[in-house]
């Protein structure tokens, strides 16, 4: 917020209802201001623009529309290993060898990140899986399963 450092008396001279500015409109409405909103950019206010907001005007960038690149839906190794014997309580995860079976497929995400600790071996099955997640998985003692049918082309990478 900018701090207002002159006086407002130099704005409001005698409270009166014009503050001095006379009776007809003067500094009143838009035409004070050069225009409502975004008027004259083109024209008398184009120097700030120029100077401000370089980026206002134009087309900048493509997107890719989402049903081609396809959304990356991710969740970190760290929440799997957090949620992992709640899972197992309300039957949406199982226990294999020893290790917590999480389907992220089913669960909505496409991709496993690798922030967080990972504390007990799990099997993960995912679409995607970063190397750091991976790794950390491992030496939990766990292991990870990748589904490589569920992948599309627009997804690889």
């Amino acid at each position: 917020m900018v701090v207002r450092r002159r006086k407002k008396s130099r704005k409001l001279r005698g409270r009166t209802r014009t503050m001095g500015w006379g009776r007809i409109g003067q500094h009143r409405k838009s035409g004070s201001r050069g225009g409502k909103g975004a008027a004259g950019m083109h024209k008398h206010m184009w120097t700030w623009v120029v100077k401000y907001a370089p980026r206002w005007f134009g087309k900048h960038g493509f997107t890719r529309p989402e049903r081609i690149a396809g959304k990356v839906k991710p969740v970190n190794v760290g929440v799997l290993d957090e949620i992992a014997g709640y899972l197992e309580k309300r039957g949406e995860a199982r226990v294999e060898d020893g290790k917590i079976v999480i389907d992220t497929v089913a669960m909505g995400f496409n991709k496993v990140l690798g922030s967080g600790k990972v504390t007990r071996p799990l099997k993960v099955i995912a679409i995607r899986v970063t190397e750091e997640a991976r790794r950390k998985i491992e030496e939990a003692g766990g292991e990870v399963v990748i589904i490589a049918a569920a992948i599309t082309p627009t997804e690889e990478g």
